[in-house]
């Protein structure tokens, strides 16, 4: 590697950063994005796309540069995903009393079981609509991109792209662009369809906190709080400048546990280790984590530790990853296999609503319609989406929603990745119908989970909402 290389790919990173400003800029002053909420990384990462190559190929740059952002993802995907683990605490959320608050953390685990159940079946939906359309010489793990890019999101995309591209797939890029499609569509399709939930919910009495459809405060819309004194603190400052910055005590963590995963993977790949030489590196990322945060909770050092600027870091490592993903979006490709892709995304939005709906205002007692909507937006955008429209239906956040929201996020999003390898090698050795059934049966299981933890935390007289 010579001081070229870091050069050039330090003026690729400037180009992203320049786009991520436009976006920022853009959001800000067009109605069109601050309705959709529209993250100014897809709308810097589509102005890429089509400014490049690809498209009207305007820009002066290097094209190698956009080979470069399409292996960008797979590469920051494994701190963000490496750093799940790290701060994880179980928490309480706010109520009116202690009682209450008792009662409402009863509904995460059957919060967590639903929205595991609503992410595997979108794994059946999507290798369903495999099935349906594999008269038109699909790839074999087609249909694994609804799940990623609806509960997975943007970043997610990086991270299959980055799987397939280890297996040595040639259609790996392919692949991790359907996945950036399908994520798109569950972004603007999911925010949409949440705030119209939400006004149904509102003017029905269902939301405990909301009595009338809401009006958006100016800064979810536009991006960013004017006022000092309203803006949120990013978190604590755990360590002391004069011996370490706090932030990067905390990306030393996070690389930390990723040096690690990788070195582990070498070694089962030198030694030819099955099972373990094919295990994705971000997998060993986070259980490499777990036993890094065990030790600091062992050695009572973990006051080192804010998941607030832990959450900062890969959030920001996310929005890279996002822009630089959809800026290497392979459109032609995309675009051999839209009728499937769009086919997939309309079931994934019925099947997503239906279940989400049906089965949180059955099982879960106290702000049912607040949980299921941060549920919603989690199981067809990324966490912060889920946020967004609590925030909408529960403004200052009064509700325990958020927390169970939080905690049951985390639990199924562990459990997704943990099974996520598997939805990739099955339909290869198995085929697409097999793993169709699979998710199916995973989301049955999943939701009669949800049943029987809901009966046992609240009873059998408990009917519903």
């Amino acid at each position: 590697m010579t001081s070229a290389i870091l050069t050039d790919l330090l003026e690729s990173l400037g180009l992203l950063g320049v786009f991520l400003l436009v976006g920022v800029f853009l959001r800000a002053k067009l109605k069109i994005f601050q309705k959709a909420f529209i993250p100014a990384s897809v709308i810097g990462g589509f102005l890429l796309l089509l400014l490049g190559p690809q498209c009207f190929n305007v820009l002066p740059v290097p094209t190698n540069w956009f080979d470069t952002y399409s292996l960008l993802p797979g590469i920051l995907i494994v701190p963000v995903v490496a750093s799940v683990p790290l701060g994880l605490r179980i928490g309480t959320g706010k109520g009116a009393s202690a009682g209450e608050d008792a009662s409402v953390l009863k509904n995460i685990v059957p919060l967590m079981f639903i929205g595991l159940g609503a992410s595997m079946l979108q794994f059946a939906v999507g290798y369903g609509t495999h099935v349906a359309f594999s008269g038109q010489n699909l790839y074999d793990v087609f249909g694994i991109e609804l799940a990623i890019g609806f509960v997975g999101g943007h970043g997610t995309a990086g991270t299959l792209g980055n799987m397939l591209n280890e297996m040595n797939l040639p259609y790996w890029q392919t692949s991790q662009g359907v996945a950036i499609t399908t994520a798109t569509f569950g972004l603007v399709g999911g925010i949409l369809i949440g705030i119209a939930m939400i006004n149904w919910a509102a003017r029905h009495g269902q939301t405990a906190m909301l009595k009338k459809p809401a009006d958006i405060p100016e800064p979810l819309r536009v991006g960013f709080e004017k006022d000092p004194a309203k803006q949120a603190s990013i978190g604590r400052e755990t360590t002391m400048s004069s011996s370490i910055d706090a932030f990067a005590f905390h990306m030393a963590l996070i690389f930390l546990a990723c040096g690690i995963s990788y070195w582990i993977l070498q070694i089962t790949k030198a030694f030819k280790i099955p099972v373990l030489s094919s295990i994705s590196v971000w997998a060993y990322g986070m259980l490499v984590m777990f036993l890094i945060w065990g030790i600091m909770c062992k050695l009572k050092i973990d006051f080192l530790v804010d998941d607030h600027v832990k959450s900062k870091i890969s959030g920001s490592l996310t929005e890279f990853a996002v822009i630089a993903a959809i800026a290497s979006l392979p459109l032609k490709a995309v675009a051999t296999y839209i009728v499937p892709i769009l086919v997939m995304v309309v079931l994934g939005y019925i099947v997503t609503t239906a279940v989400l709906f049906f089965f949180c205002k059955r099982l879960l007692k106290g702000y049912w319609f607040e949980q299921m909507i941060g549920t919603f937006g989690m199981a067809t955008g990324v966490f912060l989406t889920g946020v967004l429209l609590l925030r909408i239906c529960d403004p200052d956040l009064k509700s325990p929603a958020l927390a169970n929201y939080s905690l049951s996020y985390t639990v199924t999003s562990i459990i997704y990745f943990a099974l996520l390898n598997m939805f990739i090698v099955l339909p290869m050795s198995s085929g697409a119908g097999v793993t169709a059934l699979v998710g199916l049966g995973l989301g049955i299981v999943s939701l009669l989970g949800a049943i029987v933890s809901s009966r046992v935390a609240f009873g059998k007289e408990f009917k519903g909402n």
